[in-house]
């Protein structure tokens, strides 16, 4: 599995740089790996809701589409932010049940 997100990335970093070099737009060149840093950031932070196991799913299937998203812009030229920032939603949802119910955790 780790060795398939790995692929991954690497196949999503190979297509940027392809395209990069087949039209040299370095607008669309900066605005995809920008794009790319904040999913792999918002999968990072997503971790947080492994506690709340169908948050982390949902999470989890948001990361997937909003990489297809970017994939999307990459191919079509068309950006959907609502969808590549989408995972954003389950963060602040198991914030929110969070600051609302507590950790669950007696400190003492």
């Amino acid at each position: 599995m780790k060795a398939l997100i790995i692929l991954a990335i690497m196949a999503t970093l190979s297509i940027i740089f392809i395209q990069y070099n087949g039209n040299k737009n370095l607008k669309k060149l900066f605005i995809a790996l920008v794009t790319f840093g904040i999913i792999i950031s918002l999968a990072v932070v997503g971790n947080l809701t492994r506690q709340v196991m169908p948050i982390f799913i949902a999470h989890i299937i948001l990361i997937l589409i909003s990489w297809a998203g970017l994939i999307v812009y990459l191919l079509r030229d068309k950006y959907y932010w609502w969808i590549i920032f989408s995972p954003v939603v389950t963060i602040g949802l198991f914030l929110l049940l969070e600051a609302l119910t507590g950790s669950g955790h007696d400190i003492g």
